[in-house]
């Protein structure tokens, strides 16, 4: 596999990515907030059909391109020309290796997980897709997805601000993961392998 060419950091897309995630385009972020929001509340608790809500919000966004051009004539103003609108190829190309670059991220960490001998990460792993495995059977699909853009647009700008505090509890946490993992190992493997090593002996023996 061949190494993965990491964006470039001015790419426009990443850049307006990182902006609405960080609430730099604050009411591009609360939009998108608005619009999950929304979205999740007609689908989930008004049992809307997505089609129906997707049909409706195309009907809206038709009827208000279309007022607003009106307007704009009416008012003796040229409407935007949208003629020459298109996706240039840099972006196709930015957003290509985007997804490119992902899926190698992703192929990588499940070589890292499953093929390098380290197998108390591999257990680590496990546990994780278990614990999500058992949260995914009290939520749907749609739910998850929402909870899912709410972190993305919670958390990371948490993490601007406190950052330094949440480095500090992590390397807490991490080192009494250790320890509890050392006494684990000396005090259930080990004791475990050694009594099981005995036993073998003996019965050899007989």
């Amino acid at each position: 596999m061949s190494a993965a060419t990491p964006p470039s950091s001015s790419s426009p897309a990443l850049d307006t990515f990182r902006d609405i995630i960080l609430w730099r385009r604050k009411k591009v972020s609360a939009t998108v907030v608005l619009v999950s929001t929304a979205t999740w509340i007609l689908l989930q608790v008004y049992q809307f059909n997505f089609i129906t809500v997707a049909s409706w919000l195309i009907i809206f966004i038709l009827a208000s391109l279309f007022l607003w051009g009106n307007v704009l004539r009416l008012l003796g103003k040229e409407p935007p020309n949208v003629s020459d609108f298109d996706i240039s190829e840099q972006t196709t190309m930015e957003i290509t290796n985007t997804y490119r670059t992902f899926l190698e991220d992703v192929l990588r960490w499940m070589f890292h997980v499953t093929v390098e001998e380290n197998w108390f990460v591999f257990a680590r792993t496990l546990a994780g897709l278990l614990l999500l495995s058992y949260v995914g059977a009290f939520f749907d699909f749609l739910t998850l997805v929402y909870i899912g853009i709410t972190m993305v647009m919670i958390v990371p700008v948490i993490y601007m601000k406190y950052g330094d505090q949440i480095q500090r509890s992590g390397e807490r946490v991490k080192g009494e993961m250790g320890r509890f993992y050392e006494i684990f190992d000396e005090k259930v493997v080990r004791q475990t392998m050694s009594k099981f090593v005995k036993q073998e002996k003996e019965k050899k023996n007989d």
